[in-house]
């Protein structure tokens, strides 16, 4: 696996620190090419590597191609992803909360873009949307909701339905944390890291909600 690339906000650090030198002289020039320190993580079972700031700039320039890791996250969250959107379409007819149904459409209209997002990836990088051997394992991706679960909530109404709908939602975006903190460990391009930290910050924020709501 390429070694992992220094994380955006150190990137942006060290262009900060290119700009001052550029308003401070030659001397700033001088201090800034022998530059800060940069901790760079090491590949699996590696040290850390301490970096210049210009080598740190170097690799963050370095080919992000797409790694077997990155294709696998992209191809599980679109499934995971449309078992959320199958839960939601649940509780405009079902629900009682006028919470709950709020929330089921706010989930529904970010991650419906995000699955279009993932496919239109897929393609530009010449990958389809399942592997080779056809769909994944639902029981391999974490926090996905068992069909007998689903059955369960397709037949529940009312505070029945609220109550399971936030348990069962509340698991599946702990499972997609989970599954952004391996690609960001193990995957190796810049866009696929970005999808990651999108689904941090934004299921990390529902999962607070949603916990409230019980």
């Amino acid at each position: 696996m390429p070694f992992r690339r220094v994380p955006l906000a150190v990137a942006a650090s060290l262009l900060v620190l290119a700009v001052a030198g550029c308003d401070s002289g030659s001397d700033t020039e001088s201090g800034a090419a022998s530059g800060p320190s940069v901790i760079a993580p090491g590949k699996p079972g590696e040290d850390n590597r301490t970096l210049s700031a210009q080598d740190a700039a170097a690799q963050r320039a370095e080919d992000d191609t797409p790694n077997s890791a990155d294709v696998s996250f992209v191809r599980m969250m679109i499934e995971h992803h449309t078992q959320a959107l199958e839960m939601t379409e649940l509780a405009p007819a079902q629900a009682k909360s006028a919470k709950v149904e709020a929330l089921a459409a706010r989930i529904a209209a970010a991650q419906g873009p995000e699955i279009e997002a993932m496919k239109g990836w897929l393609t530009a990088h010449g990958k389809s949307e399942s592997p080779a051997g056809g769909a994944h394992d639902h029981a391999a991706m974490p926090g996905m909701a068992t069909e007998a679960q689903m059955k369960e909530l397709r037949a529940a109404r009312g505070a029945a339905f609220d109550q399971l709908f936030l348990t069962l939602m509340i698991t599946h975006h702990e499972g997609a944390l989970t599954m952004a903190a391996d690609i960001k460990a193990q995957g190796n391009n810049i866009r696929v890291e970005e999808m990651a930290d999108d689904v941090v910050a934004q299921q990390t924020a529902e999962i607070t909600r949603m916990r409230s709501m019980l």
